[in-house]
């Protein structure tokens, strides 16, 4: 697996990272723990560094079950987390975003308990919370950096203004946002401040919640537990039009002996040099499937056509349920 460095942070990972959120629910039930525990290593072994979880998948499961998986490999990985939701100690959501200095350092604290290590590579704050200064959500990171259980600083969704307030206070590594074929928003202003100021780029979604592997179509169902069945995105008129993107991504597939998600993957990974993508899994096959994306060379002809069709698509529903939207890019 090749290597990237997240901007000037100097902090190096694997080309692709594995989001690791769908192990203990969202799409579907919570996974079999023992088989999480083995893809999790499996991906070690293969030679992903990057692992990304957040306290609010549970709460708290996803965390523990990251921090028992990779204790026997933890010199090996990078473990990012993040903070930000309003929960309780006992797991309790009580609804909104927290980032008063007072619960971050709390936060970090039960993530390092949870993840089984003195040290958290990655901390993101998961959402900007507006009641709070972001310069002091900032200092507050930076004084867990100085007494060393934070090594690096993250955001997530956060906008170009809000990125650079916070980096003034305390150098952010990385952003981490939606990004995929079909949702660019964060070429308009995101991604420039990050390449000005020296910040890596770690894509959420870059199959586009599943529905970029062709796998989907406007006849697939999805459980009720599903996050998906909530997505106006996802509904079946949204998805038979938005299949023009994965027609786009088989046409250019079939050309290079790739898959699909191959395809996108790789078009992210020729953007900048400074993007890590973490594609999410339950599955080994899929985790071999995503990894053989590092591989795959997209010429400038190739990015030339998938830029040109891609333009002609117009991509159908919104991307998150309202009230996630209210929260994002603040």
């Amino acid at each position: 697996m090749q290597k990237r460095k997240l901007g000037k942070s100097g902090l190096e990972v694997s080309a692709l990272g594995l989001g690791c959120m769908g192990m203990t629910g969202v799409y579907n039930a919570p996974q079999a723990r023992h088989e999480m525990i083995s893809l999790l290593r499996s991906a070690v072994d293969r030679g992903i560094t990057l692992f990304d979880t957040a306290e609010a998948y549970g709460p708290f499961a996803n965390e523990e079950l990251v921090g028992e998986a990779l204790a026997p490999v933890r010199n090996q990985v990078v473990l990012a987390t993040k903070f930000g939701f309003d929960i309780a100690p006992d797991g309790t959501r009580r609804g909104g975003t927290n980032s008063r200095p007072e619960h971050i350092r709390e936060v970090a604290d039960a993530a390092l308990q949870r993840l089984k290590t003195d040290a958290i590579d990655l901390f993101y704050q998961h959402r900007v919370d507006p009641s709070v200064p972001i310069e002091d959500v900032a200092g507050a990171v930076k004084e867990l950096v100085q007494q060393g259980k934070v090594q690096h600083f993250g955001m997530s969704e956060a906008s170009a203004t809000t990125i650079r307030r916070a980096h003034a206070v305390q150098p952010v590594a990385a952003v981490q946002s939606e990004y995929s074929l079909w949702w660019r928003e964060a070429e308009k202003d995101v991604l420039p401040v990050c390449e000005e100021l020296g910040i890596g780029f770690v894509p959420f979604s870059p199959l586009g919640a599943g529905f970029l592997t062709g796998k989907i179509d406007e006849n697939t169902s999805f459980e009720g537990s599903d996050f998906r069945s909530m997505v106006p995105r996802f509904t079946p008129e949204a998805r038979k039009a938005n299949l023009a993107f994965v027609d786009l991504l088989r046409s250019v597939a079939a050309r290079k002996n790739a898959t699909p998600a191959q395809i996108a993957l790789a078009w992210l990974l020729a953007q900048k040099p400074w993007i890590v993508p973490i594609p999410g899994t339950t599955k080994l096959h899929r985790l071999e499937e995503n990894i053989g994306a590092a591989s795959v060379e997209l010429t400038a002809d190739d990015l030339r056509e998938i830029e040109l069709g891609a333009a002609g698509i117009k991509t159908q529903g919104a991307r998150l349920p309202q009230a996630a939207l209210d929260m994002v890019g603040r």
